[in-house]
């Protein structure tokens, strides 16, 4: 390792295992038959793993006998539930690719997003929230109402040819099949082909295409492969030292890597029970979950820990069974951090770093790591990974300087799905995945993220950090949240602009919050403008959307953007 440049590399005497997503349910199946695998309370689902193997074959046999063939896509369009999880593991069983569709999605991006990848399957919840998923489907796809079911023909869709429905309460849909069907079409003939397929299949295979969110054109199917997401869940699982006593409440989407790798995969790799405390995120859902569940562990992003530990009922709960979890997502602030560790009993909880590309986790945080590496990085590099950052010219930085995290190794992506000329702009010729984060390396090997390339603030000359600032912001007593990102400025090119979320009950004035920035920070770093919220633009996922604050500040202040060179 050279200590002059700020590379790393993940070495273990763990050698990278060899399963496909299948054969490792077997091997745990095999392992732990007996012990809790899933469970989902508002579903009355609760199934150990021989259980959770034999639903799922079921599963995987009843899409082989509806004529699906292995490396066909299957779209999943709906929130957590239990189906959602077994059809995780039966699509790859199969040999086929799953392909996450966002629950927020509408129309447009629905039909992008089937027919950028070709699914030739959906299966899709009835509703959630505000999205009429068969109302928005029936509008993309009117001619699904006199079809039969398998033999959809759709002009703006012309792949798709099987619907699922999850629901079984509701009204029978036109053109479509009911989810409760395919475990009875899963008969002699169908497991022996399954069997046939599970034979053939290699853990390089394709196994789940993902979007990314799209914020600057339009969203890229990362494909990733049997290899990229059990090895990462396991090695996520390691850095949490879960076992199969473990039980870990997944409140986050399974659409994105955070469910499905770090929550699901990472369970199912070491034998403990995946525990779904409802559909899509509440705060209070959670908490009474985890307490009736006795949970060991918990995953969310910042704001979701934030809403747990503010909520009004929250001193009513027994957390005294946590121990680890995950925060990650985006940037989490050191405050919050402690309080989880102190007021929720999550003494072992990790930092983890990652993207979709990379399957997602890079770097994490262990729990010998003392709290204050736990507070102040995102830990070090996972076992066999590289790292390298750069500068802006693409030239090895030194420690301790900040540059461009690049990542190399049995994580990176396949490639964006049919979409070559991305995937070169972002995987050099070397295997390199260029992240796009700005990060600084320490001697000790322990990552900081600074920002995004895209994020970071260019004032005058002067490299602006939004981190920096947030974490400072993050101490004053009245913060509660607070995003940082640049706005245009004629004279200066950018200017720092801060929102800030105020405690309940506390109220502030722009000069006041500008006033304690003064007392410790450059000038160059302290916000021109502050706003006063109650929320910010987000994804689903919880990752805050700092363009469309820039472009509501811009609109706001009159400004325009500033010609790039």
């Amino acid at each position: 390792m050279n200590a002059r440049i700020s590379y790393v590399h993940g070495a273990s005497t763990t050698p990278l295992l060899g399963d496909t997503v299948g054969s490792l349910l077997d091997r745990m199946a095999v392992q732990f038959p007996d012990r809790p695998a899933l469970v989902v309370p508002g579903q009355n689902v609760r199934l150990d793993y021989a259980g959770l193997l034999a639903e799922v074959e079921l599963i995987a046999a009843g899409l082989l006998a509806l004529g699906l063939e292995p490396g066909e896509r299957i779209g999943i369009w709906a929130p957590n539930c239990a189906e959602w999880v077994l059809l995780q593991f039966a699509t790859a069983k199969a040999g086929f690719i799953l392909v996450n569709i966002n629950p927020a999605y509408r129309s447009h991006e629905l039909e992008y997003t089937l027919n950028k990848v070709g699914c030739r399957a959906l299966v899709l919840a009835r509703a959630f929230k505000t999205s009429n998923y068969l109302q928005i489907l029936g509008e993309l796809a009117p001619e699904l109402a006199q079809a039969t079911p398998g033999m959809l023909q759709a002009a703006r869709v012309p792949a798709l040819r099987e619907v699922i429905v999850l629901d079984q309460a509701g009204p029978a849909q036109p053109g479509a099949r009911r989810w409760q069907e395919l475990a009875g079409r899963a008969d002699a003939a169908a497991m022996r082909k399954l069997r046939d397929i599970e034979c053939r299949l290699s853990f390089d295979d394709a196994v789940n295409i993902q979007f990314t969110s799209g914020t600057t054109g339009a969203p890229k199917g990362a494909t990733l492969t049997h290899h990229n997401i059990v090895n990462n869940g396991y090695f996520i699982g390691e850095s949490m030292r879960l076992t199969e006593h473990d039980r870990l409440c997944i409140p986050v989407p399974f659409y994105h890597c955070f469910g499905m790798v770090l929550g699901n995969l990472a369970c199912v790799t070491h034998g403990a029970c995946m525990v779904i405390p409802g559909e899509g995120f509440d705060a209070l859902a959670t908490l009474e979950t985890v307490a009736a569940e006795r949970c060991t562990g918990l995953h969310g992003v910042p704001t979701m820990f934030i809403a747990e530990l503010e909520h009004p009922r929250f001193k009513e709960f027994d957390l005294s069974t946590l121990r680890t979890g995950i925060m990650a997502g985006s940037p989490c602030p050191v405050e919050v951090m402690r309080r989880v560790v102190n007021e929720m009993h999550m003494a072992e909880v990790t930092i983890a770093y990652g993207m979709t590309e990379t399957s997602p986790v890079s770097f994490q945080t262990v729990p010998e790591d003392p709290l204050e590496r736990r507070v102040d990085s995102v830990g070090r590099i996972h076992p066999h990974i590289e790292v390298k950052l750069i500068d802006l010219d693409g030239r090895d930085v030194p420690r301790g300087m900040t540059g461009e995290l690049c990542t190399r190794g049995y994580s990176v992506m396949l490639g964006y799905w049919d979409d070559e000329e991305r995937t070169r702009e972002v995987i050099d010729p070397a295997g390199w995945m260029h992240t796009g984060d700005l990060a600084v390396i320490d001697e000790e090997g322990y990552c900081r993220i600074v920002g995004r390339l895209k994020d970071m603030i260019i004032r005058g000359g002067e490299n602006v950090y939004p981190r920096e600032i947030e974490e400072f912001l993050y101490r004053h007593p009245k913060v509660q949240d607070v995003q940082v990102f640049g706005v245009p400025d004629p004279k200066f090119g950018e200017q720092v602009c801060a929102w800030v979320r105020l405690r309940e009950g506390c109220s502030a004035s722009e000069a006041e919050i500008q006033d304690y920035c003064r007392q410790q920070l450059a000038y160059y770093k302290v916000p021109r403008y502050v706003r006063f919220i109650d929320g910010f633009p987000m994804t689903v996922t919880g990752k805050v959307q700092k363009y469309l604050m820039r472009q509501t500040m811009t609109g706001e202040l009159g400004l325009s953007e500033m010609p790039t060179n």
